[in-house]
């Protein structure tokens, strides 16, 4: 087996089949564009640099996080090879990522022709879940407010 060939173990799944709470995701997809640089201010108040890439197969689309390092490895018209990336939400659109426990990698071959951006699915609104009850929903919980 090549390495540029998935293992036994690593299924391949396409952009359609991807949700919000899509976790190790093992894809193949061809960047159709890259956007500009941004600078952000991370949880640890360092300034790091982040940048969005359409990417996509024939059965749709999505953005792609890019951190970093990572940014200047990705160009127009490559094919990527993604392990274990995995979906989140941002401002209420599902991006792509490979995070630190993910990688991809350039592949020579090209098995994707066209992408099909009439169905990105980042263009899709999601509501999130809320985690915690506010303080207005404790009340009616049974608890007795004083």
């Amino acid at each position: 087996m090549s390495e540029k060939e998935p293992s036994k173990t690593e299924e391949l799944v396409k952009v359609k089949d991807l949700t919000t709470d899509s976790k190790a995701v093992n894809t193949i997809v061809k960047v159709v564009s890259k956007g500009e640089v941004r600078s952000v201010t991370g949880r640890d108040y360092n300034i790091r640099r982040v940048a969005d890439a359409l990417v996509g197969d024939d059965t749709g689309c999505l953005y792609l996080t890019l951190w970093e390092s990572k940014i200047d490895e990705v160009t127009e018209g490559t094919t990527l090879r993604i392990v274990n990336g995995y979906i989140n939400l941002f401002q209420g659109s599902m991006r792509l990522n490979v995070g630190k426990y993910g990688s991809f990698e350039t592949l020579e071959e090209a098995p994707i022709s066209e992408v099909n951006t009439e169905n990105n699915l980042s263009d899709k609104r999601y509501e999130r879940e809320r985690r915690f009850r506010s303080y207005g929903d404790r009340r009616s919980s049974g608890r007795r407010s004083y």
